[in-house]
């Protein structure tokens, strides 16, 4: 006969300890239970600019909060000053959540924070969250992959360490695949630019969701010709995501989120 498994028992937040834990999207009910329990839980905060405010809001007053929020050209703290901050804090017994927008290993420099965390011979955890690719995308009507469209999905930064774009464009502009660029809508126009540039035509499908998944969610359609111009009429800035690939051309259809109509 069959035997039931019992879920296994999480361990409470625990003093000296810095919990790595990823805030979905923006929409605070795409937490996951751990995520949840730990913002309750936790003695400080350490947060980022895409940590929505729709999710600061599940966290009790009485939590320390220190954003370490980065944007262009503009950090509150640099990364090394982040890495010592979290050793810091758990040092001095702190339950330290360390909050990132998305997932802490994808695009959220999470792996850098562990390794410093390993060095000081901190005890950590990391928590997985939804990250602005899925997340993003299903609020915005855009599959990532679909039979007739999309085989794969690539997702790519936008801007690498040293400010530049020098990605591999042969392999991005293949066809049958969706890319979708984390951080890029500074460099949109050199993005689109280089993608026709190494064969993937102008006509192609794309869209930028500025805020996904929350209140403040705008979805802006073209084609790579003309994604950047309509996103600069748009007065879209960041924080937004952009999609390339067929799949863009199922979001009129598809499309379900329409926050101006007061969907939950």
């Amino acid at each position: 006969m069959p035997t039931r498994t019992l879920p296994r028992e999480r361990n409470p937040a625990r003093p000296g300890w810095v919990y790595l834990v990823g805030a979905g999207p923006g929409d605070p009910e795409l937490l996951t239970l751990r995520a949840a329990r730990l913002l309750i839980e936790a003695d400080v905060l350490v947060y980022d600019n895409l940590v929505s405010q729709e999710v600061l809001a599940c966290v009790p007053d009485e939590v320390e909060r220190i954003y370490v929020g980065k944007k262009a050209s503009n950090h509150a703290l640099p990364q090394h000053g982040i890495n010592a901050l979290l050793v810091e804090q758990a040092q001095r017994g702190k339950r330290v959540v360390r909050l990132k927008g998305g997932d802490p290993f994808i695009f959220g420099r999470g792996g850098e924070e562990v390794e410093e965390l390993v060095k000081a011979g901190v005890p950590f955890e990391v928590i997985p969250g939804i990250t602005a690719a899925s997340g993003i995308g299903a609020y915005a009507g855009i599959p990532l992959t679909h039979r007739d469209f999309a085989q794969s999905c690539v997702f790519v930064t936008g801007h690498l360490k040293d400010g530049s774009v020098d990605l591999d464009w042969d392999m991005l502009a293949r066809p049958r695949q969706t890319l979708v660029f984390y951080m890029g809508i500074t460099q949109l126009a050199t993005i689109c630019a280089r993608l026709v540039e190494h064969g993937l035509p102008g006509s192609t499908p794309a869209a930028v969701v500025r805020r996904g998944t929350t209140r403040a969610q705008r979805v802006v359609t073209s084609d790579l010709t003309g994604l950047a111009g309509a996103v600069k009429a748009a007065g879209i800035t960041p924080p937004a995501l952009t999609i390339v690939g067929e799949v863009v051309s199922l979001q009129s259809r598809l499309a379900w989120f329409h926050p101006e109509e007061g969907d939950a």
